[in-house]
């Protein structure tokens, strides 16, 4: 491929019997030619060999013999690079079954220029040796060190939000070589024992100092507020009220359904005066037959029906062997 530049030549004497190197005929008197590489032209011939049309500025490229303009030799020859999807002159980057840019060629998770560091094939990707490591750990379960980009075998630390071998760094007091056990304070890491010395709290639950000014002191421990929680449905106080009972903290429900009254109609704790029977408690105002829904007290006879009580006159309506048979459950069982 050569470039060139159109050189008109507007003496003719010279020539001879020289004919135009398209159409093979001779040149007239004073006729203005084009000369290029050795050969000439009538202006009207010098065209791309293509779009048969004059070359802007003078400007073709000749490739096997023929001369194109710049936009049909791009058509023709020029590769097109597979980000930006214009024509590539100059550096062509061949990978991934494509051409690219130098400046296109990048690594499809952070984006760094490949064309010079060298890339990685991953699931059909383009990726940086760093990104490709990261890609690795992430599916065996692991983390890679930020400062070294090795997998992480064993523990592993967090410094500034990210995630490093423990063995790049020492403790900010004794100088040891810090484990996964290392604890961040304001900045600088420290070893467990000195960590501690500095009078730190450590959460009770998830066994991490309590960086936080909040903290929950209770049942002897001291926790993170959003790790204190019901021992029954895990939600978080959040300084709510708690209850305690055998090292265990509990929400008001839940503490009351496992060892105190909670009404079987309303859900709601029974603070006042409690009705119980079948093995359940009621609210006194929230104690009615099941079927008809009509207020019975301590000492309206009813009957049991699937552990739900039945007033009379539903009773009454019953089938005849229905009665019969939950009278000599009742019997069997005496209301408490």
């Amino acid at each position: 491929m050569v470039r060139g530049n159109l050189n008109e030549d507007m003496a003719v004497s010279s020539l001879g019997n020289a004919t135009c190197s398209r159409c093979a005929e001779g040149f007239g008197t004073k006729e203005p030619i084009v000369n290029s590489g050795g050969e000439v032209w009538h202006t009207k011939c010098f065209v791309c060999a293509q779009c048969f049309q004059p070359f802007p500025e003078g400007i073709f490229y000749e490739f096997e013999g023929r001369k194109y303009c710049e936009h049909d030799f791009h058509v023709l020859f020029a590769p097109c690079c597979g980000a930006c999807n214009e024509f590539i002159i100059g550096r062509v980057i061949k990978a991934m079954n494509n051409n690219w840019h130098p400046q296109c060629f990048r690594c499809e998770l952070c984006t760094n220029v490949l064309s010079d560091t060298g890339f990685v094939r991953n699931a059909n990707r383009a990726l940086c040796h760093e990104c490709n490591d990261r890609e690795k750990a992430a599916g065996a379960g692991k983390y890679v060190c930020h400062k070294c980009h090795g997998i992480i075998e064993d523990g592993h630390i967090k410094y500034r939000s990210e995630t490093y071998h423990p063995y790049h760094f020492n403790c900010k007091t004794c100088g040891t070589e810090l484990n996964a056990d290392a604890r961040e304070k304001e900045g600088e890491l420290y070893c467990l024992r000195c960590h501690d010395k500095m009078g730190i709290p450590i959460c009770g639950a998830c066994r991490r100092p309590i960086e936080d000014a909040r903290v929950v002191n209770a049942l002897g421990k001291q926790w993170h507020v959003e790790h204190f929680v019901c021992a029954k449905c895990e939600k978080p106080f959040l300084g709510s009220r708690h209850y305690e009972k055998k090292g265990m903290a509990y929400c008001e429900i839940h503490f009351h359904q496992l060892f105190g009254n909670v009404c079987f109609v309303c859900n709601q704790v029974v603070t006042g005066d409690v009705f119980q029977s079948l093995n359940k408690s009621w609210c006194v105002q929230h104690f009615a037959c099941s079927l008809c829904d009509t207020k019975m007290g301590p000492k309206t006879k009813f009957y049991e029906l699937d552990l739900k009580p039945v007033c009379k006159k539903c009773y009454e309506r019953f089938p005849g062997e229905l009665k019969r048979r939950l009278a000599k459950a009742f019997k069997a069982s005496p209301r408490k």
